[in-house]
């Protein structure tokens, strides 16, 4: 009875073929069980070599598969060493918000949700903007609603509803028919629940700094602010600093010539604040988040000069940060608890890489004694500006007739005199014509004032907002880009394109005013 090819081979060995009858024989047989010719040793030794290829084709294969993993729990993927995050279709019928403005409201109606310590500014800044009805005010604490009815009071203002005593009390608030804007100034886990559930409510949103913490609330927001055709604006203040509005006039007029590097940071003690056992949010967030977890204080100016999705967008941040040793230290004196595995390192430092070829570095340090700062730098071509730790500039040879400093060098810093008269010329309009009020109104040196007093002139007048929402999502997205770099020993991450495929459509960042 002649052999079946499995009882020869009952362990599915390697096999080489018989090179009289053409048999495919185990290797570890010496001679042919059909026709008993010996099997040659070459024969041999290549079908193990052939065997060895294989199982290392195969391991090369899965070690590439585990390479380019895309783990359910992390919705990105690693390609030649490069982390590529996920973007999700628009849905059918879902177009962009590039440009978009909503129908002109003749009154801003506001509910505040969150008045305590950055929300309480709100509701006295909105008293003073004409246009404005304040309808509702939201806290957990009643003593938040109280002081904000006594700002209405002392500006003759009605009394606003008052929700409170329940962890779901704001619900209420996106629930009225009669508010056109939720305005949300709570801790930062409850900004994305807020923001999409007064989207779907028909609200138009303004959601304090920082939007989001993941990708995929990032996401989130976009497509329902474009499914809604709902405004969601972020609050950040810092774009209408006085000397950012007016050096991004000087850019936009070319006197720095192209801006090819920024620098950008959010450095500001907070360590006493942070050891308080009754305000351990922030220091909560950071004992398990590992990256730069507020970056849009520094990056959203920076953002407005270099055109970030009018005509450029991010492609590629890198991000490392120190050791830990100050953090801990100040969740110990929070939570008497210490830690062995507090998350966020004492300095981050994140670097972006923009498709036209710019740069943006960003720090971020909130536990060591440094003075704050933001940075804010500009360097172009033809100058140089810059806010901390003075407001300085250098300016090269090639400059715009008409500038009046008439000692304008490129080596040392112009004059205190000579900055002062550029800083005058190069005033820019929105500070003319807000400036002395927004200074007398307050909100870190008026800033925030003017920051609403823009929102609410953009709703009145049907025009596009300062800032949409996939400023929202790039300003953000330096937090969870960071942590998943940092995560993967500083690799570079591909940023996603928010406006996926609309950036190139607007050319240039422009406030908008009514004709």
């Amino acid at each position: 009875m002649v052999a079946s090819p499995k009882d020869i081979n009952p362990n599915n060995e390697p096999t080489v073929l018989c090179p009289e009858c053409g048999v495919p024989i185990p290797v570890s047989m010496e001679k042919c069980p059909y026709c008993g010719i010996r099997m040659p040793r070459g024969c041999k030794m290549l079908a193990i070599r052939v065997a060895v290829g294989i199982v290392a084709l195969i391991a090369a294969i899965i070690a590439l598969c585990l390479f380019t993993r895309c783990s359910s729990n992390e919705p990105y993927k690693i390609v030649d060493g490069t982390i590529i995050c996920h973007t999700p279709k628009r849905a059918a019928g879902q177009q962009d918000m590039l440009g978009f403005a909503a129908e002109p409201l003749e009154t801003v109606r506001v509910g505040f949700i969150g008045l305590g310590s950055r929300g309480k500014g709100g509701p006295k800044r909105w008293s003073q903007i004409e246009g404005t009805q304040i309808v509702a005010l939201c806290d957990l604490k009643q003593e938040c609603i109280d002081k904000a009815q006594e700002y209405l009071d002392k500006a003759g203002r009605p009394r606003a509803a008052e929700y409170t005593g329940s962890e779901d009390a704001w619900k209420q608030v996106c629930e009225r028919d009669d508010i056109d804007l939720i305005y949300v100034a709570t801790p930062w886990a409850s900004h994305v629940e807020m923001a999409l559930y007064a989207m779907e409510c028909g609200k138009h949103v303004a959601v304090e700094v920082p939007a989001a913490f993941t990708m995929e609330e990032l996401w989130q927001i976009i497509d329902t602010s474009e499914r809604t055709r709902r405004h969601c604006m972020m609050l950040e203040n810092c774009i209408y600093d006085f000397f950012e509005l007016t050096t991004l006039n000087m850019a936009q007029q070319g006197l720095f010539g192209e801006i090819l590097h920024t620098e950008g940071a959010y450095i500001h003690s907070l360590d006493h604040s942070m050891r308080r056992t009754d305000r351990t949010w922030r220091v909560d967030h950071l004992r398990n988040f590992r990256g730069d977890a507020y970056p849009t204080h520094g990056l959203g100016p920076l953002c407005l000069v270099l055109d970030i999705h009018r005509g450029d967008r991010f492609k590629t941040l890198v991000a490392m940060d120190t050791k830990c040793v100050m953090g801990a230290d100040i969740y110990a004196s929070a939570h008497g608890e210490k830690l062995d595995d507090f998350q966020n390192g004492d300095q981050t430092t994140t670097l972006i890489r923009t498709e036209n070829g710019k740069v943006i570095q960003l720090h971020h340090n909130i536990v060591t004694p440094r003075p704050y700062s933001r940075d804010y730098a500009l360097v172009g071509t033809q100058g140089y500006a810059v806010k901390y730790p003075i407001q300085a500039f250098r300016i090269g040879n090639d400059v715009p007739e008409g500038v009046n400093p008439v000692s304008l060098k490129a080596h040392p810093f112009m004059s205190n005199e000579e900055r002062d008269a550029l800083l005058e010329q190069y005033k820019h309009p929105i500070i003319k014509e807000v400036g002395e009020i927004a200074k007398k109104v307050g909100g870190h040196g008026g800033m925030d004032f003017i920051m609403d007093y823009r929102l609410v002139y953009c709703l009145r007048n049907g025009l596009p907002l300062d800032m949409d929402v996939y400023d929202l999502a790039e300003w953000s997205c330096p937090a969870p880009l960071s942590s998943i770099s940092i995560k993967h020993g500083s690799a570079p991450v591909q940023v996603p394109d928010f406006t996926r495929g609309a950036w190139k459509r607007i050319k240039g960042y422009e406030f908008a005013y009514a004709e």
